[in-house]
């Protein structure tokens, strides 16, 4: 292996925004993620609304009154019961 291109390999922490800490090895230090497997809907069963940069509420706001209604179906005639012809 070649001397000097490797990045330093330091001791770090992973921050979440639910609060959860977790202490591991990286080229990077002090990591802060919106999402961790404590919090994450696929880990924990539980869904999670994650609205990034207020998308939900732009999207509610720009189709809030356009929904329509299904229409109704009409009603079918009433069917004659069939009998069958003598041979």
């Amino acid at each position: 292996m070649k001397d000097k291109i490797h990045p330093e390999y330091k001791e770090t922490t992973i921050a979440c925004v639910c609060g959860a800490v977790i202490h591991t090895r990286s080229t990077k230090q002090n990591i802060h993620v919106d999402i961790c497997s404590n919090c994450h809907p696929f880990f924990t069963g539980k869904q999670k609304l994650v609205d990034a940069a207020g998308r939900v509420e732009r999207f509610t706001k720009r189709y809030a009154g356009k929904v329509k209604a299904p229409k109704e179906k009409a009603p079918e005639p009433p069917q004659e019961p069939k009998t069958e012809k003598p041979e």
